[in-house]
């Protein structure tokens, strides 16, 4: 029988989250992550598994978005795959937030998908697919400034991962299970999203007193 797969993802304002058999999608949703007053992904991972007639030790793996992103959501994200995998014990893997924008675009083979970084940057990364739509391979992780976006892309379409462009969903973790499968697992105790860069909190910390935040 196909492996049962829970994926979630939050490197937007809007997290998303799927269940999968095999390459099968058989219960998804999307929550927002942003100027709530409640946590709500967590309750959607509850929800979207209940659709699906999954109970959660049933799960064979875990597929987590790994950034980079929106921070905080991040964050709330990875948090909540961490916990399910150790409670469970069960194998969690990390897929690049940006093959997920690329992956939830119109079809192309070549992409160049991009994040905002705020501060007028972007996040952008080089997205190679397969010609039957598999993930093949992810460039490094560039932050841009918006008039470097189309030199980097070099020709290739520019796909913006946002609530006005295309909002990534894990639900095309579908195209990306032998690309994640041939990754492998992450060490669960010592893995953390790749943010891109520091939280806007810490950048103002720092910047107000002078010295780096350590922990």
């Amino acid at each position: 029988m196909s492996a049962l797969t829970l994926a979630l993802d939050a490197c937007t304002s809007a997290g998303t989250v799927a269940v999968l058999r095999g390459t099968t999608v058989l219960a998804e949703g999307t929550v927002a992550m942003r100027s709530r007053d409640e946590e709500r992904l967590m309750p959607a991972v509850v929800q979207v598994l209940d659709d699906a007639g999954v109970a959660p030790r049933a799960l064979d793996r875990i597929v987590c978005g790994g950034g980079p992103g929106s921070f905080t959501s991040l964050r709330i994200a990875a948090g909540i795959a961490k916990g399910l995998a150790l409670a469970l014990n069960k194998p969690l893997y990390a897929v690049p937030s940006l093959a997920l924008v690329a992956a939830s675009a119109p079809t192309a083979t070549e992409i160049v998908a991009a994040l905002d970084a705020l501060r007028g940057e972007w996040y952008a990364s080089s997205v190679r697919f397969t010609a039957d739509g598999a993930l093949d391979a992810v460039g490094e992780v560039r932050v841009v400034g918006e008039e470097r976006l189309s030199a980097v892309a070099a020709g290739a379409p520019v796909v913006r991962g946002d609530a006005t462009h295309v909002v990534p969903h894990v639900r095309t973790v579908a195209r990306m299970l032998d690309w994640i499968e041939r990754a492998g697992p992450v060490a669960l105790e010592a893995w953390e999203p790749a943010y891109g860069r520091l939280a806007e909190a810490q950048v103002k910390w720092e910047a107000a007193h002078g010295r780096a935040l350590t922990a």
